[in-house]
């Protein structure tokens, strides 16, 4: 017995080095091994409206621009644009989108500051835009690092082409037999270390052609059998389990210096009986002072069946802030506004830490001006 575990401690030991291994070359490959020095703290200069505005992102309808986002972007009340299929029907129809989204005067403090534009270009059944990827995640987990490396790459391309900054992939979460995850072969494998060894590198390849990489779903979506867009889901793992396999990838490009994660907005009975991107102890505790990320923070989409029971936006607005996910993520102008309304009342009002405000909105700041002009 005493020879057994020693055996599965040693075999355990020998699996967590080789993480670390995977981690630390995967960072440097990423070009990223420290990240820039502090920006000069603009968000502590923002009045409320603009410093509210920095936590939202917002969709829009087809390929023309409202009256209405023209103005909310012009008065600085959403930080970025989320881009659909139903935006980008052809290469030409969102390039011009994508520059006169950017053409749209801001604020003289914001001028500088490029909005943040982005899509979720995964590959395989998740595409915005013909192109690359043009395999699917479980390809390219399947085909090993260099292959996903040179997707990542070629995706940014695709990406920067149109002038998208932002996208929202690869997903880190690790499959499991039955789950959503692997049935629609969004995963890079379905071991934390074949994860990192081949999602990580294609996070590489999009940070090398200028693109955010955005790793989602923390703490880890893979178990859960039904996308959270159409329907309530709860990932029913401890919370030993959720750190010693779900999380391991998400550690891994913390290591490699990554700059943006998406909070799920499934349910984790082992934290809270909230989603993860309205819950404290998971958006910071876990993915801040445990896992040690610094960069930016962005729910899932949050006009969907997961978090319908939850409350109402001004209340999901609210609650995603208090936890700390800095960007809101809406589909919709109306949405968002409702939310930039709800934020701009509590802070005025106190009931929003204003330090921890004006952190968030910085990291997004900073992300802004780390995009290219």
């Amino acid at each position: 017995m005493e020879r057994a575990v020693t055996r599965r401690r040693q075999v355990a030991l020998v699996v967590l080095a080789a993480l670390a291994i995977a981690a630390f070359a995967v960072g440097a490959s990423l070009g990223a091994g420290s990240r820039p020095a502090p920006r000069p703290r603009l968000a502590s200069t923002l009045g409320v409206k603009q410093l509210a505005g920095e936590r939202i992102v917002v969709g829009l309808s087809g390929t023309s621009i409202s009256a209405g986002l023209r103005e909310a972007i012009g008065e600085g009340r959403i930080a970025g644009v989320v881009l659909f299929a139903a935006n980008l029907p052809s290469r030409s129809d969102g390039r011009r989108l994508i520059s006169r989204l950017q053409a749209i005067p801001r604020p003289p403090k914001l001028r500088k500051y490029p909005l943040l534009i982005m899509t979720d270009q995964e590959g395989g059944l998740v595409k915005r835009l013909s192109g690359a990827p043009t395999a699917s995640a479980e390809q390219m987990g399947a085909r090993g690092a260099a292959f996903s490396a040179r997707q990542g790459r070629l995706t940014a391309a695709n990406l920067r082409e149109l002038g998208i900054g932002v996208d929202l992939a690869p997903v880190l979460d690790v499959a499991r037999p039955g789950g959503v995850i692997a049935e629609t072969e969004r995963s890079f494998g379905s071991t934390a270390f074949r994860v990192v060894e081949t999602a990580i590198p294609f996070a590489r390849g999009l940070e090398a052609g200028g693109v955010v990489a955005t790793a989602k779903h923390f703490p880890g979506f893979g178990a859960a059998r039904e996308n959270t867009d159409f329907s309530t889901e709860e990932v029913d793992l401890s919370r030993q389990e959720l750190r010693r396999m779900d999380e391991k990838p998400f550690a891994a490009f913390e290591a490699a210096s990554g700059r943006m994660v998406m909070l799920s907005t499934a349910i984790y009975p082992a934290f809270s009986q909230d989603p993860a991107a309205f819950t404290r102890v998971i958006a910071t505790g876990e993915l801040r002072n445990r896992l040690g990320f610094e960069g930016v923070t962005i729910t899932d989409a949050l006009e969907t069946p997961a978090v319908e029971d939850f409350g109402g936006t001004a209340k999901v607005a609210v609650a995603g802030a208090r936890a700390g996910a800095d960007l809101l993520l809406f589909a919709r102008l109306g949405p968002g506004e409702r939310a930039w309304k709800a934020l701009t009342a509590k802070l005025r009002g106190g009931s929003l830490d204003r330090s921890e405000f004006e952190a968030a909105a910085q990291r997004v700041l900073d992300l802004r001006a780390e995009l290219p002009r």
